[in-house]
């Protein structure tokens, strides 16, 4: 007999998981931010972030901080529609309660307001491991372990694919990932990694550890070779918009990757900021923009831009 599972995924990333494994025909509902692949869009939506997200990067700073200081999550979660869809599984995170829908809320939910018997699946991917990790965490709540393996394998094998050929240029660039503009926040978690696997030395931030505020003098004493800005839930033309935090800064103009056009946007939100499979696209984009003479760019215009535009 076939088993027929309803799964609720209330995490971009998550969401990203159950469909690489093959098990995107029982996905019943979606968060907000769920947009990959195309066909989940015709999924119900069971999240909403709990104050408008169309703010400027210090506006939106400053209403998660102060959500936050009143709240367990910035979202809400719509019950009644939860228990409408009656799943089996639902997916959310511990990792970040400001980037999704916390395990507390949706723990909450289940035994105050939706009187659902289904299992909660929390992941929490501080760095890649926490990635295989996850991927194994859902294959195995839905009994799919050897297709969650043979996955992690071939996501392996691609990442180690990228990160043979980018050892083999000779130039390994000092760079700065910003996951936020204002106030400025250093990539962490799993970006130092990716920073690394694509042949580049990570300036701020550490694997493995939440992403940390910085200051701008930090950024200017260390005069980066590349900067990537990516920050989190933007894509490249909201990033775009928001780079005169950056580029109205007093020094702005003397620091060297201003000075030899390698500052480049990155659609964070995406790729960089979402751990699931195309961790490996976001592997791709840095080794394309720190190595353009052995990665053609194949991701240009889709997942990364030169900053202000010319060359």
């Amino acid at each position: 007999m076939t088993v027929a599972y309803r799964i609720l995924s209330l995490l971009a990333s998550a969401t990203e998981i159950v469909h690489a494994l093959d098990l995107g025909r029982f996905q019943v509902g979606r968060s907000h931010e769920c947009d990959f692949p195309e066909e989940v869009s015709r999924l119900p939506i069971c999240s909403r972030p709990s104050f408008r997200v169309d703010g400027s990067s210090a506006e939106i700073d400053a209403l998660v901080k102060d959500r936050l200081r009143t709240a367990v999550s910035i979202y809400d979660l719509d019950s009644h529609l939860i228990r409408q869809l009656a799943p089996t599984h639902i997916v959310t995170q511990t990792q970040c309660e400001v980037c999704a829908v916390s395990l507390n809320d949706v723990e909450r939910a289940v035994r105050a307001e939706l009187d659902v018997d289904c299992r909660v699946i929390a992941l929490e991917p501080h760095a890649l491991s926490g990635l295989w990790r996850d991927i194994g965490l859902v294959a195995a709540a839905c009994d799919c372990e050897a297709t969650g393996a043979a996955l992690i394998r071939r996501l392996q094998l691609r990442m180690n694919d990228i990160m043979d050929a980018a050892s083999e240029s000779t130039w390994c660039p000092r760079v700065a990932a910003i996951e936020w503009l204002e106030p400025l926040m250093a990539g962490g978690n799993w970006v130092p990694e990716l920073i690394a696997m694509a042949g580049g030395e990570n300036l701020f931030g550490h694997a493995g550890r939440h992403s940390p505020w910085m200051e701008w003098d930090e950024l200017a004493a260390a005069d980066p070779d590349i900067i990537v800005a990516l920050p989190c839930g933007f894509d490249l033309e909201r990033t775009r918009q928001e780079m005169h935090w950056l580029a109205q800064r007093p020094g702005w103009p003397r620091l060297q990757a201003v000075r030899q056009k390698r500052v480049f946007l990155c659609d964070g939100n995406q790729y960089m900021n979402r751990p699931g499979p195309r961790l490996v696209e976001s592997l791709r984009i840095f080794a394309e923009i720190f190595h353009p003479e052995r990665f053609a760019p194949t991701m240009e215009g889709a997942g990364w831009v030169r900053f202000p535009g010319d060359r």
